[in-house]
């Protein structure tokens, strides 16, 4: 019989009420079986408000408006960075948006909408393609970019637009130069520094809160509608099935003719096929209101560029000398033959159990939460008790490098690769990392084993530590990322 783990609020005799309050009020159907995510968020609230317990805490929702705010920023806080999903930003580039730039020329007007946008990665992502395809026509252009989240402190972050590396730790050093400001680091607060969006691009978006949950209602707000583009990604995973067609149903309503509509990899849903026209992208599928379904190809002009070649078919496996051995800093692992380079196979989903025995799900939460420094503490203790376990390696690899330590992180990838040689994504941030320090040699080689590796994958493969990326994506984005490098050294 399985030991129900100590962190959970089972045992108190007012958690299930007050998860019951909170599923009515959020819609977030996603914690009804997960108690221990639940609770651990929970707990931050009863700290910061002094809470003995369940029942006390939820007297002080009763009597505290703003507490269900703080909360429910809390239970819906996710996983950001810019460019999220390479082959959906692929098909933004290529066809959606020369599709709206051609298709209203005429007027000129271009309205966007990310809903549940988080710290503003996303709705920011989009402004920076906006002024690449629109180039010098775009001052000519009233380019209206919307964020709107339920969590107060994500949108003060996204207002603010200063991200730290953790963030941006996708995105190549080229990359960083030309859409950020970096900013020194500040002592006894970050030692990676940070980086401030130029101003450019933050005038093309705005922020404001709102509960999606709001346009199932008769007083919906009346300036959510008449998008061109609206994005709503890995938000309906919270939701039921019953409210996520609702939802649907109501953002197919708020789209101007033409207009096209982007959601998670993980939620399409032959269900929406009654409102909503689903269209076939390389690498994604995207929807549209009916009858509009059928793409437009853009006319030529400043806002088309090149359409993106399709990731290579598998190639054979790598030769064995370009596996990365581990450097000498690095900890031993237990002698055994050395292993074919084999990609990894499609990850199963945890299982609560899983969660509990292992660490890993804990350091990944609290530094995506963006507190790096205690995501780091609880990585160091659980490598001591741990030194072979290939996730910790890369997730040491990962916070290292958003806190500037670049010399660990590149033992920390390496000994993750040692570990497990076909773990794509310890290559793809190993060749992130040799490219921001000039080694392209180097980063070239560790940038095709990622890029052969996640081919090697079905397309629709979701990638271990990928952010959610499947193999296609991280296939393109590796391809890319090598091929401008120029070649192997």
């Amino acid at each position: 019989m399985r030991r129900r783990a100590a962190a959970t609020l089972c045992d108190d005799p007012g958690y299930a009420a007050l998860k019951a309050q909170i599923i009515a009020r959020t819609g977030h159907h996603y914690y009804t079986d997960k108690d221990d995510l639940l609770s651990d968020r929970l707990r931050r609230r009863f700290r910061a408000r002094e809470a003995a317990d369940a029942g006390a805490y939820a007297l002080l929702l009763a009597a505290d408006p703003a507490e269900w705010r703080a909360l429910e920023a809390e239970i819906t806080i996710g996983e950001t960075f810019f460019f999220r999903y390479a082959e959906q930003f692929a098909a933004l580039r290529a066809t959606i948006l020369p599709d709206l730039i051609a298709a209203r020329t005429g007027e000129r007007t271009l309205r966007v909408w990310s809903a549940g946008c988080s710290t503003g990665a996303e709705p920011y992502s989009l402004a920076i393609l906006a002024h690449e395809l629109l180039g010098p026509d775009l001052p000519a252009w009233q380019v209206s970019i919307l964020g709107t989240d339920i969590s107060v402190a994500a949108l003060e972050t996204a207002r603010a637009a200063v991200y730290g590396r953790w963030s941006l730790r996708t995105s190549p050093a080229e990359e960083r130069r030309r859409y950020f400001h970096a900013l020194p680091p500040r002592p006894g607060i970050d030692r990676g520094g940070a980086y401030a969006l130029r101003p450019e691009y933050r005038a093309l978006v705005r922020f404001e809160r709102a509960n999606l949950l709001d346009l199932l209602e008769a007083g919906a707000p009346p300036h959510l509608d008449g998008f061109d583009l609206i994005l709503c990604r890995n938000v309906l995973i919270y939701f039921d099935a019953a409210t996520v067609a609702r939802l649907m149903r109501a953002f197919g309503q708020r789209l101007r003719p033409g207009g096209w509509l982007l959601i998670g990899h993980a939620e399409p849903n032959p269900a929406f096929a009654g409102w909503l026209d689903a269209v076939e992208l390389p690498g994604t599928v995207a929807y549209r209101r009916p009858g509009e379904g059928a793409r437009r190809r853009a006319p030529p002009g400043p806002w088309s560029p090149p359409v993106l070649p399709e990731p290579a078919p598998p190639a054979p496996p790598l030769p064995e000398e370009r596996v990365p051995s581990l450097p000498e800093a690095a900890p031993a692992a237990p002698a055994r033959p050395e292993p074919e380079l084999e990609p990894e196979p499609p990850a199963a989903a945890p299982t609560a159990e899983a969660d509990e025995a292992d660490p890993l799900s804990r350091v990944r939460a609290l530094a995506d939460a963006g507190d790096t420094g205690a995501a780091w503490r609880l990585l160091q203790e659980a490598l001591a008790a741990r030194p072979t376990d290939a996730g910790l390696r890369f997730y040491e690899g990962l916070i290292a490098d958003s806190l500037g330590r670049g010399a660990e992180a590149e033992r920390a990838f390496r000994a993750a690769l040692y570990l497990e040689p076909g773990f794509v994504m310890a290559h793809y941030h190993l060749g992130l990392l040799l490219v921001g320090a000039g080694r392209r040699g180097e980063a070239w080689r560790a940038l095709d084993n990622a890029a052969r590796l996640s081919q090697a994958l079905p397309r629709d493969a979701t990638v271990r530590e990928g952010g959610g990326g499947t193999a296609g994506e991280i296939a393109l984005g590796a391809a890319r990322l090598r091929d401008g490098i120029g070649g192997a050294a």
